[in-house]
């Protein structure tokens, strides 16, 4: 039927698609060529054309290297690249990522030296991945993942940034110089705004050292008291200067919490074990203000879901999100935790 609407898609890039067989996601295969074509005939500057081309082509490297690993869970691990082996910061990225890896999972690091290089170190080679950057001063990846398939180098710092953050679980942000605290605070932006899914993000001091603790009081008493964040933005991340709570946090973040996803407006928790009468109620006392209507209540798995086949064996709780809070999201994770 003609609805007098411009079609969006360039029907040389439908041809195509069709022409090459694809047979999933089919709408967003052509859309994706429609804007390459698109693009290519705005005739942009070289510089332009250059920067989109690079960029779609370290993302396709970037996604074959961790495909293979979709199912496993894995962290990533901020820090600095100047950290040396003698400082204790080193030996925290160390036993964190040995003791993550003896509980399954795996280590996503930048590949430089330091605190990227600890983190390798204690994950071992076959539980890490590396996304390095190539710098005029830097010589390539550490030694532990250079010239592993599960490594993969890119020019441009944000589709570095998109990889280092898209795939993990768990965030472990270490004491580093202007680009930890870019990643660290472009990973707290996202979670705040619900570009990205609530996880948890541990920020790891060495005993003694208040890096992290010096930051919350630049968030505290700048950015909270002058109105810029929300005080329960706070709960976005959490300091500790131990390697094995910062395991137990991060473990912990998953006793019975799995995962979530938005059908619509709704906000949908799949948990292992459902709320009881009491404590579905007690939700409902402590974080109801999050509820743009109704109430948190159990749910079944929506038509989508099904529709996908996800997590159906999975208990649900579910609710209309005001689309912020997301620190107290954080925090009904914990008490969903607290459950088993």
């Amino acid at each position: 039927m003609d609805t007098g609407v411009p079609d969006p898609i360039d029907p040389r890039a439908r041809s195509l698609v069709e022409a090459l067989g694809v047979s999933g996601n089919v709408r967003l295969a052509e859309q994706l060529v429609s804007e390459a074509i698109g693009l290519i005939v705005d005739e942009p500057d070289t510089l332009d054309l250059k920067i989109a081309t690079a960029a779609l082509t370290e993302m396709r490297e970037a996604y074959r290297v961790f495909a293979p690993f979709r199912a496993e869970q894995k962290v990533t691990i901020f820090g600095s690249a100047r950290t040396l082996p003698v400082d204790p910061l080193y030996a925290q990225a160390r036993d964190l990522a040995r003791a993550l890896a003896d509980r399954g999972w795996m280590t996503v690091t930048g590949a430089g030296p330091g605190i990227m290089l600890a983190g390798m170190e204690g994950a071992g080679r076959e539980r890490s991945i590396g996304v390095s950057i190539r710098l005029p001063f830097e010589t390539g990846a550490n030694d532990i993942i250079a010239g592993d398939d599960k490594h993969v180098s890119m020019k441009y710092f944000f589709t570095r940034k998109l990889m280092l953050i898209k795939e993990s679980q768990a965030f472990v942000c270490l004491p580093g110089g202007f680009g930890t605290l870019d990643e660290t605070f472009e990973l707290l932006t996202l979670i705040q705004t619900g570009k990205s899914l609530p996880v948890p993000v541990v920020l790891l001091d060495a005993p003694g050292d208040r890096y992290w603790e010096q930051v919350d009081e630049l968030v505290r008493h700048q950015l909270i008291e002058r109105g810029l964040v929300s005080p329960d933005d706070t709960g976005l991340y959490r300091i500790t200067d131990s390697s094995d709570e910062a395991c137990s946090i991060i473990e912990g973040f998953y006793a019975n919490y799995r995962s979530l996803r938005f059908v619509g407006d709704r906000m949908v928790l799949r948990v292992q074990q459902g709320p009881t009468d009491d404590q579905l109620e007690h939700l409902n006392e402590r974080f109801g203000h999050l509820c743009a209507t109704g109430t948190i209540e159990r749910a079944e798995p929506s038509r989508v879901e099904r529709r996908s086949d996800d997590s159906l064996d999975l208990d649900r709780i579910a609710f209309d999100f005001t689309k912020h809070g997301y620190g107290d999201v954080i925090q009904m994770i914990g008490e969903i935790n607290s459950w088993v």
